[in-house]
């Protein structure tokens, strides 16, 4: 089978090109590198566009084919979407419409779309399923929103299938330690974390410390990035039978508090790590942690790493590798 992946160089994007070489699928990306890395992608095909760019998005596309198109390419950063919320929707609200506009000129009908937990806001049950009520309250869960509501909207219109993959946070490396997590700035915890523990520096901070949570700081669902690329994968079959619209939420089900990735982090160092805890960030909830029963069973998914200690430990080897 043949697939181009949108956003292929980016952290989940490149361990999706990893995971589907590795099943022997042929890839293609599609990246403009404006935060991926070419290092990350290898032995496939790249086409070097922005999706906004719908003139040279056109031109690259035309008479290709493809099994399917597992699209990760948008901007995700919960603070500077609200700043900069102009920039959210621009990029990942029209960005998608242009990639979808040319699907359906080449009869391109599997898409496999890269959502998030953050479309959903402030969960009002301990466990957030496919159908709980979606308010986000960031503009990077709202442009992800948006496009879920309009992939919706193009399955009942045409011969068009679509999967919405909610994930919850993803986090690890590559077991062989030559791709992993490596933004610029970086914003997610684990990686920070491990950067202070390497750098010996007190400069980690926790952004919130009165959270109505047991100790006060947030609480996430972690899931290892190579989980979620055989999701994808999944999904893709499971498009085979199943047509139209569908959304699962990936996650492992399981919630951890900041100051809990703190201590496993400590644990895999075997070292203190001092942070300092900062006021809230905009945008965050306190509590996102998926129900993940949905996905278990319609697309058998059976995640590898559900412990979190092994999540972290995959990121520390990559952190303390040549690579990164």
């Amino acid at each position: 089978m043949k697939v181009l992946i949108p956003g292929g160089a980016g952290y989940i994007g490149s361990h999706m090109v990893r995971y589907a070489q590795e099943y022997d699928y042929e890839v293609v990306v599609l990246d403009d590198f404006s935060t991926g890395h070419e290092w990350a992608v290898k032995d496939c095909e790249i086409l070097r566009v922005n999706l906004l760019d719908q003139d040279k998005l056109s031109q690259l596309l035309k008479g290709r084919y493809f099994d399917g198109v597992i699209h990760f390419a948008a901007k995700s950063l919960v603070g500077e979407s609200v700043k900069k919320p102009e920039l959210y929707y621009r990029n990942n609200v029209i960005g998608t419409l242009n990639l979808v506009n040319e699907m359906l000129e080449n009869d391109l009908n599997n898409l496999v779309f890269s959502s998030t937990a953050a479309i959903f806001g402030n969960p009002v049950t301990d466990k957030i399923a496919e159908d709980h009520s979606r308010n986000p309250i960031n503009p990077y869960g709202q442009s992800k929103l948006m496009v879920e509501s309009m992939l919706r909207d193009i399955c009942s219109a045409h011969d068009f299938s679509a999967t919405c993959l909610r994930y919850f946070n993803a986090a690890g490396a590559h077991e062989s330690c030559e791709i992993g997590e490596a933004h610029d700035p970086e914003t997610h915890l684990i990686p920070n974390v491990i950067k202070a523990a390497l750098s010996n520096k007190s400069n980690l901070k926790v952004f919130g410390g009165d959270y109505p949570t047991p100790d006060g700081s947030c609480i996430r669902d972690y899931v290892h990035v190579t989980d979620l690329a055989q999701a994808h994968l999944l999904s893709l079959k499971h498009m085979q039978k199943n047509k139209g619209f569908s959304a699962f939420n990936l996650g492992n089900g399981d919630g951890f508090s900041v100051l809990e990735v703190i201590k496993g982090c400590e644990y895999i160092a075997n070292k203190e790590i001092h942070y300092q805890v900062d006021g809230r960030r905009d945008g965050d909830p306190a509590v996102l942690v998926a129900d993940n029963e949905l996905s278990l069973r319609e697309l058998n998914w059976n995640p590898e790493y559900s412990d979190i200690n092994d999540i972290i430990k995959s990121a520390w080897s990559w952190h303390n590798s040549e690579k990164c």
